[in-house]
């Protein structure tokens, strides 16, 4: 999705090309939870995680050990 806001009209077309019919009373809310929705994904995109490790690298009971010292 480019960064211009979503119409109603194309979540509609993007909807039904998907398999998803909308009602019209849908398109406009639809549209703007997509925009939304966009708008917290480009946020975290320009999030460093630099040296994060990965998910898998975590340890819940090295964190709860740590968190009770």
């Amino acid at each position: 999705m480019s960064s211009a806001e979503l119409t109603p009209a194309e979540a509609a077309r993007r909807a039904a090309h998907a398999g998803l019919p909308l009602p019209a009373d849908r398109h406009a809310v639809v549209a703007a939870t997509a925009d939304h929705i966009h708008s917290v994904v480009a946020v975290l995109r320009e999030l460093d995680f630099g040296d994060t490790p990965p998910a898998l690298a975590y340890r819940a009971e090295q964190e709860t050990h740590d968190a009770a010292v």
